[in-house]
């Protein structure tokens, strides 16, 4: 399957495209919008500040191309950085694409980022997330979704609830990284390509 993911000139591009890769997945890397708007999989990696992806994404046109296939139903994927910018405002700064109701807020925890492996909580059914109830996978962020309607699919605790996938028709997102988590995080990505595969 044919995997484009989106270049807004930042973010772990190659590493998520070596393990999209070993999943069994045919990568490139664009900054054309056209490009990303066609792909049957489009996925918005990220690491770094969502303010300045959110400008990014806006300066390439990047983010109506994502608009429109979220519109249109062709699947998306965000990670991480990449999943808070499927939300609207962040109080690192900047607008998201506004796929989901629901902000993006500071950690309330003591021990901010996040860093490390932690015990993922699936909390409905999801193709996207199958198999992975109880499995450890790996986060490093200090802001997370806080979803104003029933997307999330996935949950940890960190000093408190925090939302660890989201998923409604086409579009989802993990905050993990599923590049660093392992034999989990390569089992999300072989479930993500037969998930879009079947959106």
């Amino acid at each position: 399957m044919r995997v484009v993911l989106a270049d807004y000139g930042a973010g772990n591009l190659r590493s998520v495209s070596s393990a999209l890769e070993r999943a069994g997945a045919e990568v490139a890397i664009a900054a054309d919008p056209a490009t990303v708007a066609a792909a049957p999989l489009a996925v918005v990696a990220g690491v770094g500040n969502t303010g300045s992806a959110a400008r990014q994404l806006a300066a390439r046109g990047l983010a109506d191309a994502l608009r429109s296939r979220a519109e249109a139903g062709r699947p998306l994927l965000g990670i991480c950085v990449g999943m808070q910018l499927l939300f609207g405002e962040s109080e690192e700064g900047g607008t998201g694409l506004g796929l989901f109701a629901g902000r993006v807020a500071r950690l309330r925890a003591r021990r901010v980022p996040h860093m490390g492996w932690n015990e993922l909580r699936v909390r409905r059914e999801s193709a996207l997330l199958d198999g992975l109830d109880g499995c450890d996978v790996y986060f490093a962020h200090s802001y997370a979704c806080v979803p104003a309607e029933a997307v999330a699919a996935a949950d940890v605790d960190h000093e408190g609830v925090v939302v660890a996938a989201v998923e409604r028709d086409g579009v989802a997102g993990v905050q993990f990284h599923p590049e660093r988590s392992g034999a989990a995080g390569a089992r999300l990505l072989r479930n993500v390509l037969r998930w879009s595969s079947a959106a």
